[in-house]
């Protein structure tokens, strides 16, 4: 399963984003990337195939270069396309608009179709790539990034979990979904999304569950959804009861060692026990 994280912020969200692609590494993936907005408002992208840890020393050779508070980053699971940095995520196109998505795109080939005839070019093997030329398509006729991701989204069949920034409106981040999950974390002055809330719990444990077909205009002090039909809507702001700890792999080799040392087992007198580590090496 691939993972999304984002967040707009007046801080530097760099750390932010890795940290929450390291918590998401769980979900397996063979490559990763962040996009952001710079203090300029330019496009920043840096891809990687392989561990966070690759990403992580390519944005270090970047220096202080590399650095915003307004970005996505994702961790991809090969559907369409090869593992390969091309292939990775974010996406973007003629560095205006920048894209993260989990799910499918089953109509694809017929936008990829529709947007070579219109002059679009193809950098990569994924159905995410129509995603993002079809939102620039619509901030050709439009300023408004919530507007031009709305009628983007229209065109597409399947599944799709969306985090959205564009040059045009860099005070905003536009999230969607449909049939992939994807939560808004609620901090103070700002906010982020994700996949899951584990990829968030170190910067807050307040969480929107957008529900399906939601669409959120997401700013530092604002958080505006509204449903598939486009009208606003009131979405529960929740209190996770989960801990950083609880999603941590510690000193365990992965999340199904976690999960076994973790169950507990009856002893002869009916109490729970914790399984001794011995018991599985």
């Amino acid at each position: 399963m691939c993972g999304i994280v984002g967040g707009i912020a007046e801080r530097n969200l760099v750390p932010i984003l890795l940290e929450g692609l390291r918590r998401l590494e769980y979900r397996g993936y063979d490559s990763s990337g962040i996009a952001l907005l710079d203090s300029n408002s330019n496009l920043k992208r840096v891809r990687s195939i392989g561990k966070i840890k690759e990403l992580e020393t390519i944005i270090g050779q970047e220096d202080q270069a590399f650095k915003g508070n307004v970005g996505i980053a994702h961790t991809r699971w090969a559907t369409h396309g090869v593992p390969s940095e091309k292939n990775a995520h974010p996406h973007i196109c003629n560095n205006k608009v920048a894209v993260v998505h989990n799910g499918i795109i089953e109509n694809y080939q017929t936008l990829k179709h529709d947007q070579l005839a219109t002059g679009y070019q193809f950098t990569s093997e994924t159905d995410t790539e129509v995603v993002v030329h079809a939102i620039h398509q619509q901030l050709e006729n439009t300023d408004d990034l919530l507007q031009a991701v709305t009628q983007a989204i229209s065109q597409f069949e399947g599944a799709y979990a969306l985090g959205v920034v564009a040059t045009n409106d860099p005070t905003t981040l536009i999230a969607a979904r449909k049939g992939s999950p994807l939560v808004i974390g609620i901090g103070i002055g700002e906010h982020f999304i994700a996949s899951d809330v584990s990829a968030l719990l170190l910067v807050t444990q307040r969480f929107i569950f957008l529900e399906e077909g939601d669409i959120a205009k997401i700013t530092r002090d604002q958080v505006q959804i509204f449903d598939a039909q486009g009208h606003a809507v009131n979405r529960p702001v929740k209190q996770s009861s989960l801990s950083t700890t609880s999603v941590e792999l510690g000193e365990h080799k992965h999340y199904m060692h976690k999960e076994i040392l973790e169950q507990p087992d009856y002893d002869n007198d009916t109490h729970w026990l914790p399984l001794p580590d011995t018991a599985y090496k």
